[in-house]
């Protein structure tokens, strides 16, 4: 009689869970909604240009808005923790940042905000609308159902799409190598020449030159991605095709890359990386989601949201396992790797030929 007791109560409490719960999908998607009206707005900047707590009334005026409205957002905000307030030197609250807030500022190294903006873009929430088709028997992958073709044709046919994907990708790039950088930095010892294959506009490599200035970086990526790329002291933008070939060096750097293609295409990929590295001494790093590793941590979420997106957003891509990679890497011809975790989404594969 006591267990069912119990029992029932543990069902009601979960019954009430599940009615607070809900509520995150049927809104869900205010949360970004906001936060990229607060990065249009320029809410973060406003905010880091103004000495000490900004109130509401100074917000306002500076921004160009109406007050009652950016009141409204301003809670929503300091509620999900972007921002926080603090009392004005005339006694009024004011609004300062918090860790989460600087992540919207559109410079920085820590910035988020142009990945923000890709992923709240109307290109990119059309193909969610069409996720169930790539899951049925004989569906259409779902951004190819919202635009008759893949991302690639779609951004190699729109400059300014591509430019959003690039200065997204930067964004990632950035918080990924600083972790890379500061947990296994004896990834790059001995390396003269260094090619990061899918480099986009050369972020990544960017930073690895400066932080190994011994290191030649060879920055390579479609033609029309290398072509509109900053140039960058000790980086050289190469363009061509990873299905092809890639450029020797002593090592091949390949980051989020991968997650786009499937397990074929990636075996193809990874062969041509590894016919460009010595076969005595060479290395191919790739840095990449690792789904499920026993030492899970505050990252895993994130894993399995960018698995759904890739769903939506590539043909066959997807974020893989340990053992998938296992059977990857042993396909594609290596003799052995280590998986590296670091303070971030990805994980460092170090793969030897």
């Amino acid at each position: 009689m006591e267990r069912t007791s119990r029992d029932s109560k543990m069902k009601e409490e979960e019954d009430v869970q599940a009615g607070v719960e809900i509520w995150k999908y049927v809104l869900g998607f205010s949360g970004i909604a906001v936060v990229k009206c607060a990065i249009e707005l320029g809410i973060a900047e406003a905010i880091e240009n103004h000495e000490g707590p900004m109130a509401l009334s100074e917000l306002s005026s500076t921004l160009g808005c109406v007050p009652f409205s950016l009141d409204r957002i301003m809670r929503f905000l300091v509620h999900n923790h972007f921002f926080k307030e603090e009392p004005t030197i005339q006694g009024t609250a004011g609004y300062v940042h918090t860790p989460l807030s600087r992540r919207l500022l559109r410079q920085g190294e820590d910035s988020m905000a142009d990945f923000i903006l890709l992923e709240s873009s109307p290109v990119m929430l059309a193909p969610w609308h069409h996720l169930s088709s790539c899951v049925r028997i004989n569906g259409t992958a779902a951004f190819e159902a919202a635009y008759g073709g893949d991302i690639w044709k779609y951004a190699a046919a729109n400059p300014a799409f591509n430019r959003l994907i690039n200065d997204a990708m930067a964004c990632d790039a950035r918080l990924a190598v600083s972790a890379i950088i500061e947990s296994c930095p004896k990834l790059f010892d001995g390396l003269k020449t260094l090619v990061d294959v899918g480099g986009g506009n050369g972020t990544a490599l960017g930073k690895f030159v400066k932080a190994f200035p011994w290191i030649e970086g060879i920055n390579f990526d479609l033609p029309h991605v290398v072509s509109v790329a900053a140039e960058c002291e000790g980086v050289k933008q190469v363009g061509g095709d990873m299905f092809d070939s890639v450029p020797k060096a002593d090592a091949v750097f390949i980051m989020k890359v991968l997650q786009d293609w499937n397990n074929d295409d990636c075996v193809r990929i990874l062969k041509k990386c590894k016919e460009a590295i010595p076969k005595d001494k060479g290395k191919v790093i790739i840095v990449e989601t690792v789904i499920g590793e026993e030492k899970q941590d505050s990252f895993e979420f994130v894993r399995f949201m960018k698995d759904m997106a890739m769903m939506a957003f590539t043909n066959s891509g997807k974020e893989r396992t340990s053992e998938e990679w296992d059977c990857v890497l042993k396909e594609a011809g290596f003799s052995s790797y280590n998986i590296i975790p670091i303070r971030a989404v990805q994980s460092v594969i170090e793969a030897f030929p």
